[in-house]
């Protein structure tokens, strides 16, 4: 399904729009209003996180979320349930540490593609670290999204985007998550690189929170990633995460 949603994307000249949520953030009840509300707010992809209690590579809103939603009880059984009761038109990826998906490996993988799960991304496996692991979850029923740093040299970039599918996610910048005031200065560059590298769509996350900086990303890239923003606005209100979301899919259409 990744892979149609983003021909269909490519035949209209459209970037895509994919939008992170924490699963069960700010309340599990919330937490299903505001995914159910992504598909008309104009998400094209949907990146599910998975709360885990040491998220290193996330910035102060994303971990305060996984923490509140750990709080109150979510886990990944309860993450997928909560993706089957969603029932989202838009492909879901699963997004994880490594850690929670190891306890329920062997039913892992069909479980989630059962909940309406069509991706996963794992931020802590990089490519060679584990054969094994990464076989499990590149020989699965999901498309196994890889990540790309902006330090990563070209050679190294080819043998990730092979051992991905669906899109490769380019990081635009070093750090953890969170927003950032401007683009990458380097993005177009790395952004050029990348595209040398693979033929995979390329959508490039970490700091983009305004829908100016959406708009200067799709020129660029095949897809715009928005994670801190959206968490930090559903904190106060479900309306208010999906305006946003609904601001960063008009900016991004006013492309040529």
């Amino acid at each position: 399904m990744l892979d149609r949603r983003f021909a269909d994307l490519h035949a209209a000249g459209r970037r895509a729009l994919v939008v992170y949520v924490t699963a069960g953030h700010p309340t599990l009840d919330r937490s299903l209003e505001l995914l159910r509300g992504l598909d008309d707010a104009g998400a094209d992809v949907i990146e599910v996180g998975v709360p885990f209690s040491d998220p290193m590579a996330d910035g102060a809103v994303i971990q305060a979320s996984s923490q509140r939603a750990l709080e109150q009880g979510m886990t990944l059984d309860r993450t997928l349930d909560l993706v089957a009761r969603a029932r989202v038109r838009a492909p879901v990826v699963l997004f994880s540490y490594l850690n929670p998906l190891l306890s329920s490996r062997h039913t892992l993988l069909d479980r989630a593609a059962e909940s309406g799960v069509h991706g996963v991304l794992v931020t802590d496996l990089p490519v060679g670290a584990d054969p094994e692991l990464e076989a499990w979850l590149g020989g699965g029923p999901l498309a196994f999204v890889r990540l790309v740093a902006p330090t990563t040299p070209r050679e190294r970039m080819a043998e990730i985007a092979r051992h991905g599918r669906g899109f490769v996610y380019l990081i635009s910048r070093l750090g953890v998550t969170g927003e950032r005031a401007d683009v990458a200065a380097d993005l177009p560059a790395t952004v050029s690189a990348l595209r040398d590298a693979t033929s995979l769509p390329i959508c490039v996350g970490f700091g983009i929170s305004r829908p100016d900086q959406a708009a200067a990303v799709g020129r660029l890239a095949d897809g715009v990633v928005v994670g801190s923003a959206v968490v930090r606005a559903a904190d106060r209100d479900i309306d208010a995460a999906l305006s946003l979301v609904r601001a960063m899919r008009t900016s991004l259409d006013q492309l040529p």
